[in-house]
């Protein structure tokens, strides 16, 4: 099974076709997708010219430890009905592996519609793309704060704001990356900010529903903003009965509102890949290093799909920083999928022990934790 790089003129009808079949939607092709875009980069599976299966790596960032690491979403990944079960995915997903590391995406995450396929090829749960549902008659009325329509001059500082709290939420999207228009936010239905001395202190972005608000974005940089945002949520009591608001920073529905025991949570789990572990360490940011004492861990990583990062490495704690380097004795060996995860904070190691995706000495990989913090819920609030 060869793969080769989509192009455009050859492979966009083919290849829409094949998403069509796979994940539905109109007959006729989004305008879009025949155009050019280097915010992804198409993957095509075939023999002698045909279309077999093809996949897309969207160019993101995503935030980890505060900083953002270079990270290739994986998305329409679609194979023709009659060629399924001839290995067309997985020749993509190596292909994909072998694609992200040479344009420098250290990480790979993805929302799995068949979830042994991608734990197979390296991939492991991480996080959660979460919505809640809640009545309008919940929320807050007339706490008062200034709000006003958002105009395309409040572009970046709307980004400016959401960068303010994603960059400290693990797994939340670079929105500053090349796949993301800053100025496409302002095509939306509803975008409401809160404005500030030096831009905006919160923004609101929703789109208005046959049956509900759906708010996309709700982000504030204090109480006072975001109490003033919820009030304009309420403000639709009376003309809907419920609202349903994406999760990216916990605290305004957990923190902030008196909400029954009985709330409804949408949870759509989403998984991750280290794909070249030693400049993944480098991009992660590691808050907790600057209180550890001096430490390093030898890991020995099992990894068949992504060979250049299989072997023996020292993960290093010291001066605040954290490094992998090559070579150490694999005192704690680590499946690929137990990298991953670990790399997010999702599991704790003796979890990964229990898991069946890390062996060796356990007092040893407990210092993992150290660094991580896990285990920690890693949220992401763009779907893709």
């Amino acid at each position: 099974m060869d793969v080769r790089p989509y192009r455009v003129e050859e492979d966009g009808e083919a290849t829409y076709r094949l998403r069509r079949l796979a994940f539905g939607g109109p007959r006729t092709p989004d305008p879009e997708w025949l155009r050019a875009n280097d915010s992804w980069i198409g993957l095509v599976a075939g023999e002698r010219g045909s279309h077999a299966g093809f996949l897309r790596i969207w160019r993101y960032g995503q935030f980890y430890g505060g900083r953002s690491v270079p990270m290739g979403g994986i998305a329409s990944v679609a194979v023709d009905p009659s060629m399924r079960g001839r290995g067309v995915a997985g020749a993509l997903l190596v292909a994909c592996l072998e694609r992200m590391r040479a344009e420098g995406l250290v990480l790979s995450a993805l929302y799995p519609a068949a979830v042994p396929l991608y734990r197979r090829y390296g991939w492991e749960q991480a996080g959660v793309f979460q919505s809640v549902d809640l009545a309008t008659t919940t929320l807050p009325r007339h706490r008062g704060g200034t709000i006003r329509a958002g105009v395309k001059e409040d572009a970046g500082a709307i980004l400016a704001a959401y960068t303010r709290v994603a960059s400290q939420v693990d797994g939340a999207l670079d929105r500053g990356s090349p796949a993301f228009d800053p100025a496409a936010v302002l095509d939306e239905d509803i975008v409401t900010v809160v404005p500030g001395a030096d831009g905006v202190t919160g923004y609101l972005v929703a789109q208005r529903a046959a049956e509900r608000l759906v708010v996309e974005d709700l982000v504030a940089d204090d109480v006072p903003s975001a109490m003033a945002l919820l009030d304009a949520v309420a403000s639709w009591a009376g003309q809907l009965d419920s609202v349903r608001l994406r999760v990216l920073d916990p605290v305004v529905h957990a923190t902030l509102l008196a909400l029954p025991y009985h709330l409804h949570v949408s949870t759509q789990p989403w998984m991750v890949r280290v794909v070249d572990l030693v400049p993944a360490v480098a991009a992660r940011g590691w808050p907790a290093a600057a209180a550890l004492r001096p430490l390093a861990v030898d890991v020995e990583v099992t990894d068949e799909h992504a060979p250049w990062q299989q072997g023996r490495y020292r993960i290093v704690c010291e001066d605040g920083q954290v490094r992998a380097e090559p070579g150490g004795s694999g005192a704690v060996r680590l499946t690929v999928r137990g990298l991953s995860a670990w790399y997010a904070g999702a599991a704790t190691a003796a979890t990964l022990r229990r898991a069946g995706l890390l062996d060796g000495d356990l007092g040893d990989a407990a210092a993992l934790d150290a660094l991580t913090g896990a285990p920690r819920l890693s949220i992401m609030a763009d779907a893709f």
